[in-house]
């Protein structure tokens, strides 16, 4: 059994997934968790929310794949795994804000933070976070393999499974509306 699952590509684990085979489960992690947390880990410095983000992700796996696996329009496995681990990530960081504003206690006296502080605090990333989740999933995704991960225009239409002219279109469109969004 376990030679056939070296053989099989990634959509295939996630066929056998769905079917609830759990050693295809294995391989599938085995695969493409090491990339998934660095590639995470680019975006979140912090190890305990990326070490969340991966297992909410990989249980969205167990439990979704048969919705990947029944689409002929998904696109890559890897491409459907990074969609879910960045929107956990987004929910990660939504959870972050949320909680750091129930926490905020009114001071008496406030005193306005120096820039650098603002910076360490992430006023700043906060301010381009709420930019990204403006733009379309489609134009945030190119972005993100583009500006944040490094790839290329044609490493970038493989992960997404969509034409390199989409992608440059796409990256565009995306830039246009972020400086917008940040002027």
């Amino acid at each position: 059994m376990r030679r056939s699952l070296d053989a099989a590509d990634e959509e295939e684990l996630v066929r056998r997934v769905a079917a609830g085979d759990r050693r295809a489960f294995d391989e599938l992690y085995r695969r493409t968790s090491p990339w998934l947390a660095v590639r995470l880990g680019r975006r979140c410095a912090d190890e305990d929310v990326v070490a969340d983000v991966m297992q909410e992700t990989y249980l969205a796996v167990w439990r979704a794949a048969g919705g990947f696996a029944g689409s002929a329009a998904a696109g890559s496995a890897v491409g459907w795994l990074w969609t879910i681990a960045a929107n956990r990530l987004v929910d990660a960081f939504r959870r972050r804000a949320r909680q750091a504003q129930v926490a905020a206690v009114p001071l008496a006296e406030t005193v306005a933070p120096a820039a650098e502080e603002q910076v360490m605090a992430g006023c700043v990333g906060q301010e381009l976070e709420r930019a990204l989740l403006v733009l379309p999933a489609e134009l945030r995704q190119v972005l993100q393999a583009m500006v944040l991960d490094g790839f290329s225009v044609r490493e970038t239409s493989l992960l997404l499974s969509v034409p390199e002219g989409t992608v440059k279109s796409r990256a565009r469109r995306a830039r246009i509306a972020l400086r917008e969004a940040l002027s």
